[in-house]
């Protein structure tokens, strides 16, 4: 953005009035402080002096006493423009001083008023109403945040648990908030018809208009607007988050970038994801690589273009390709899938322990058994399965343009056990949903093509490629593998009515710390390809599976 003047602004001393509760300034032996009323007294803070005459550290569970008086000293600073004070009530004084200090300077908020909400437990909401006016154009601010009360170690004091998200919940540590004319001019994102993309039509668009705007607007031939926006931080911009506009104070003229998704099949994506909590779902046509939908439960981010996940079991088409190849495993061929396999000191077992004896390959697929998988892993070199994906599936090399910001997958070389897991998904591998409806794209067409929202002829960037192909035989075996799975194995619920040349795998992801696994789901029929994840969902063939059976059936 350009250069911007900033003019200091005059803050009256008047107390702050925040939901009925008075701060007044006590000022006694020379030094200033706090007097809270409303609500009850100030509370005791709980220290004593111990028999050496040093006071105690308070310990324990915080009293809501603490919780409310440390929430009402830091908003009513906040509110008065008194930001030392503010800060000084957190624990990173230097970090909250200096966002505190730039929401007034760079976001150019004034007239502030915080009304503090009802507490839980140690955490306490409020709700935020302010003007945001810059260079005579002033507009209304108003949202809600949070914030949390932690007790320090070193001497047991309340403080607000300080991280940029206090401020207003769209920052992330690093981020800062500016209003001027914007760096960046608008974009007005058209579908493959001609129709125009926007958040009220889609719910799961803002991520993927925040990056158009990024990538294109300034050669889309727009003209810059004044706005209040995230600017992000080193952090944020590492994993490839873009800005976000906040506040229009004035329209600026956008530029039109053209993308490839299908408005029928993004309204039927959108519809999917709003019934499954934590659902994301991506979908390609198989002959081009075009995206032609992408859709996500919480639309705050793009999970399904961004999201770095363990596939689980999905990842067994790109295993089984590497297997194959190798002559380690036939579709048609006995095969072994035992109850437990032992590989790097790691008992690997099936799901409820099952075993298939004297079964085929074909079958350990399609009932997606672990240990079919992990028992060829001592026959395997470390990096073996890595450059199969990035070779064959052009997973892991970190090239992918396909118009915004996108994860192009992890498959690092690991060694023992989690190598063994690696083979099933789990271990160091990561994808997303675009990622995974990329594989079942591969083995249907035969071909690895890098998924683009926006055509290369655009902007002429370089597609990614892959540096080779599966030999036919090879293919035809992985073809036949997703083709009974989707009729007969753990995906054959979910494809019922799925009709034509289509192919599935479904996937469970375990994740520490979750009840659930990650419900993992890819899939292909005819042209389009498709995949799907609900986080803490389960077994993917019942939460996924249907998201992604719906699109393929809507795709005609």
């Amino acid at each position: 953005m350009g250069n911007r003047r900033r003019v200091a602004e005059r803050r009256k001393t008047s107390p702050a009035v925040i939901g009925g509760m008075i701060a007044v300034v006590v000022v006694g032996a020379g030094a200033g402080a706090y007097a809270l009323y409303g609500g009850g007294a100030a509370a005791d803070d709980g220290t004593r002096a111990s028999s050496d005459g040093k006071p105690e550290v308070k310990t324990g569970p915080l009293s809501a006493t603490e919780v409310t008086t440390t929430a009402r000293t830091f908003l009513t600073a906040w509110q008065s423009g008194k930001v030392p004070q503010a800060a000084a009530a957190t624990d990173d004084p230097a970090a909250a001083r200096a966002l505190l200090t730039g929401y007034t300077k760079d976001a150019h908020v004034k007239d502030v008023t915080l009304t503090p909400g009802t507490r839980t437990g140690a955490k306490v909401p409020f709700d935020v109403k302010g003007t945001v006016s810059y260079k005579g154009t002033e507009k209304p601010l108003a949202y809600s945040g949070a914030l949390t009360v932690v007790r320090r170690a070193s001497d047991g004091k309340p403080l607000v648990d300080w991280h940029a998200a206090v401020v207003h919940p769209d920052l992330r540590d690093g981020d800062r908030l500016v209003t001027g004319e914007a760096g960046t001019p608008p974009v007005k994102a058209l579908d493959r018809d001609g129709g125009e993309l926007t958040r009220k039509t889609y719910a799961s668009i803002g991520p993927i208009l925040d990056g158009l705007r990024e990538k294109y607007g300034k050669q889309a031939g727009g003209k810059a607007g004044i706005e209040l926006r995230v600017v992000r931080g080193k952090a944020a911009k590492a994993k490839d988050l873009s800005d976000k506009t906040l506040l229009e104070l004035s329209e600026g003229t956008p530029g039109t970038v053209k993308t490839t998704l299908d408005p029928a099949l993004q309204a039927a994506a959108e519809k999917q994801v709003a019934k499954k909590a934590r659902s994301s779902v991506a979908v390609v046509r198989v002959s081009t690589g075009e995206i032609l939908a992408a859709a996500n439960a919480s639309p705050g981010f793009n999970t399904a273009f961004q999201g770095s996940l363990a596939p689980g079991s999905t990842m067994k088409v790109v295993t089984s390709s590497l297997l194959i190849e190798k002559g380690l495993a036939s579709a048609d061929k006995k095969h072994p899938c035992p109850k437990y396999f032992t590989y790097g000191h790691w008992k690997f077992q099936n799901d409820d322990k099952f075993e298939i004896k004297d079964g085929t390959f074909k079958a350990s697929f399609a009932r997606s058994c672990n240990t079919a998988f992990i028992s060829q892993a001592p026959k395997l070199k470390d990096d073996d399965l890595t450059k199969q994906a990035q070779q064959v599936f052009g997973l892991g090399l970190n090239n992918w343009a396909i118009g915004v910001p996108s994860f192009d997958g992890a498959v690092p070389v690991q060694s023992a056990a989690q190598m063994g897991a690696s083979l099933i998904g789990q271990g160091g591998v990561r994808m997303n949903p675009l990622n995974m409806a990329s594989v079942s794209a591969t083995v249907k067409g035969g071909i690895f093509r890098q998924p683009y929202l926006v055509s290369p002829d655009v902007d002429g960037r370089t597609l990614a490629k892959a540096s080779r192909t599966m030999s036919a035989g090879t293919l035809s075996q992985l073809r036949e593998l997703m083709a009974y799975t989707a009729a007969a194995g753990t995906a054959a619920e979910a494809m019922a009515g799925v009709g034509g040349d289509a192919g599935a795998k479904t996937g469970s992801a375990e994740v520490d710390g979750q009840k659930k696994p990650n419900g993992w789901f890819t899939a292909y029929r005819g042209d389009l390809a498709a995949a799907g994840v609900v986080q803490q969902g389960g077994h993917g063939g019942s939460t996924a599976g249907p998201i992604v059976a719906a699109l393929l059936k809507a795709g005609g």
